[in-house]
């Protein structure tokens, strides 16, 4: 057979030599010209933010106050002495200071740094599943980081200083026997679908939503039980009529987020309560979907973008795009970090000390370790009430409540579990806080006395079985309920177990997961249980967790704890305005619940984090972080 090469296989050959070359140039061209298509929008994206700033400082300048005009300063009255026409107080009531509140601007601005550079995606890695990020249906703390993006409130607690300042409140008034509070908005706030935020939407959010007791909001419409009325004055001002004289009216009322009437609106409180994520606000960022019929599901990666049409200049977030998703698994969440796979994690205590060692682990990562306002505290609850309406627990005695926190050896738990990372808790109230007692210690372990007031509260080992029985000789044994979350989850079940062992008494474990905790809870439907409370302000109010008024409708008072001296204590203390009395209410309030014992107090959290060198500007603040400053240096990503 004639296998010879010919001049027309020759010319045939160099064709598609020739064609492969012209298609691969053209696949590097297409590379290249994708490079530069991903510079071209960061660069975009970063001189826009630049001149968002300008535009801010040009016009935080021009509203600056005349040096003769000192009614116009911050926190004054702007009365009819020189009062700017975009300070005009016709909406105001006579006679009562105006708290005028200056233009928004970063805490620490991100465009002000060398390597600064807008666009990118920034990835948090949650360690526990989101059940929903409708606003205030919501109530653990991966909704809240999610909310505060979206959704914007009337005021904040500033960063750096903790002072309340406005965002949707361009001023107020607060009336000095603290009976009423007028609030007028900026008059270009928008939602993100540019719609302007208005009086309207203000009292939609507090009358129709949740005060509305169709609604789930439970756990926020019992801090809300001062609001008498709330009521439009015009478009842009809204004033609050308050049945209750107490401390927390103005930051609580301020630090609410409001919502656009003309979207909720659309729904019956039935799918409100069932939805995931009906959610739209006037925040930095908005949902990359929000689709009523095809909602997020929980558990699946959550995206935001940021909000192109944010009303406030100067302000913009760098980042394009946040994206949250879940790990539950510490190890796994780890791995999936340090895979680049995220920026950010929350680490456990043991993994946040060992990690710290390795080498060059500084390089490419921040070990964060800070207490902040919202740094909480762990506890472990115990069901003072009848589970699910039906029978009693051991606990709902306080000797029991009292032995079971004496049976464990605290200060050995946090040393085992959390690697030392912590300190011993005693009380709501943080360590730092002046409501907190530096007189009242702990209770100690004490086995022996444990014991002996099981014995005193009838139970002890009647047959020789190493268990404690009743009087009746029903066992002592209970459900220990814990939400899923990889080896600190098992080692704080076991600690618990094997100490309950040691006293006489059995610990059956059970493990749920995060997204069906707070249905457990609202029904009551377990004997004992941890969690760890964050704060949301630098005094909260805790009528919520411990009021007796707090057991009903699926309120945050889970154990059904009610004790009078307890309930009269936190409402002297909320009417009381004197700030040193306060102090003294809440340390006699303190006292009670070390003698109730509602709450075994474990740990006071300190914050940590993992984030990834490679993010710019973050700041550890009073209050937290704030991630709609961050910036990433090297991001070519997509801005959409």
């Amino acid at each position: 057979m004639d296998n010879r090469f010919g001049l027309k296989d020759l010319v045939l050959f160099v064709l598609v030599v020739a064609i492969g070359v012209t298609l691969v140039a053209s696949m590097f061209q297409k590379d290249r010209m994708w490079q530069q298509l991903r510079r071209i929008e960061a660069k975009v994206d970063e001189t826009r933010t630049r001149v968002e700033a300008i535009a801010s400082d040009a016009k935080r300048a021009a509203n600056q106050p005349r040096v003769a005009s000192p009614a116009l300063s911050e926190g004054s009255s702007a009365g009819a002495t020189g009062a700017a026409p975009d300070r005009a107080t016709e909406w105001a009531r006579p006679d009562v200071p105006i708290a005028w509140q200056p233009p928004l601007a970063f805490s620490t601005d991100p465009t002000s740094q060398p390597e600064f550079r807008a666009g990118g995606e920034f990835t948090e890695i949650w360690e526990g599943k989101c059940a929903r990020v409708t606003p205030y249906l919501s109530t653990d703390v991966y909704g809240r980081r999610v909310l505060d993006l979206v959704c914007d409130q009337l005021a904040v607690f500033d960063p750096k200083t903790l002072a309340l300042k406005g965002v949707l409140a361009e001023a107020w008034q607060y009336a000095p026997d603290g009976t009423w509070l007028r609030v007028r908005l900026r008059k270009d706030a928008t939602f993100s679908d540019g719609k302007p935020v208005t009086a309207d939407d203000v009292v939609f959010t507090f009358k129709d939503y949740i005060l509305n007791e169709l609604i789930e909001a439970e756990s926020v419409r019992s801090t809300l039980d001062m609001i008498g009325d709330v009521k439009v004055i015009d478009d842009r001002t809204v004033e609050f009529q308050f049945s209750k004289v107490l401390f927390s009216n103005l930051a609580v009322t301020l630090n609410n987020y409001i919502l656009p009437k003309h979207f909720y609106s659309k729904f019956e409180p039935s799918q409100i309560n069932q939805s995931t994520s009906l959610l739209m606000g006037a925040g930095e960022f908005r949902l990359a979907a929000l689709d009523p019929s095809r909602q997020w599901n929980p558990g699946d990666d959550l995206v935001l973008v940021r909000n192109e049409q944010y009303w406030a200049p100067g302000v913009h977030s760098p980042i394009a795009s946040m994206r949250f998703k879940t790990i539950p698994d510490e190890r796994a969440r780890l791995v999936a970090y340090r895979n680049g796979d995220g920026d950010m994690i929350t680490p456990t205590a043991p993994q946040f000390v060992v990690a710290q060692q390795e080498p060059n682990w500084d390089k490419e990562n921040r070990s964060l370790k800070w207490f902040n306002m919202r740094s909480g505290y762990s506890f472990i609850a115990w069901q003072c009430g009848k589970r699910k309406g039906e029978r009693l627990t051991p606990f709902h005695d306080k000797r029991v409540r009292q032995a079971m926190t004496m049976l464990l050896n605290r200060e050995q738990m946090i040393n085992e579990i959390w690697s030392g990372v912590g300190s011993v808790a005693k009380s709501p109230f943080s360590p730092e806080s002046p409501a907190s007692d530096a007189a009242k210690k702990p209770w100690p372990y004490d086995l022996a006395k444990a014991r002996a007031l099981l014995a005193e509260a009838g139970w002890k080992d009647r047959d020789g079985d190493g268990v404690l029985e009743s009087e009746q000789g029903d066992p002592f044994e209970f459900e220990f309920t814990l939400a899923q979350g990889g080896d600190i989850v098992d080692r704080i079940a076991n600690f618990v177990k094997n100490s309950c062992l040691k006293a006489g008494i059995r610990c059956k474990i059970r493990i749920i997961d995060w997204a069906v905790y707070t249905d457990m809870y609202k029904a009551r439907d377990f004997d004992a249980l941890t969690m760890a409370w964050q704060s949301s302000a630098p005094e909260s109010d805790i009528r919520q967790m411990f009021h007796s008024d707090a057991i009903k409708g699926g309120g945050q008072n889970f154990m059904q704890w009610s004790n009078k001296d307890a309930d009269e204590l936190m409402e002297r203390g909320c009417k009381t305005l004197d700030t040193a009395q306060r102090m003294q209410i809440w340390k006699d309030l303190a006292a009670v619940l070390h003698e109730e014992q509602p709450y075994s107090f474990i740990r006071v959290v300190p914050w940590i984090r993992f984030v990834k060198s490679d993010v710019g500007n973050v700041q550890t603040y009073k209050t937290g972080l704030e991630p709609w400053e961050f910036f990433r240096p090297a991001a070519l990503a997509p801005t959409g």
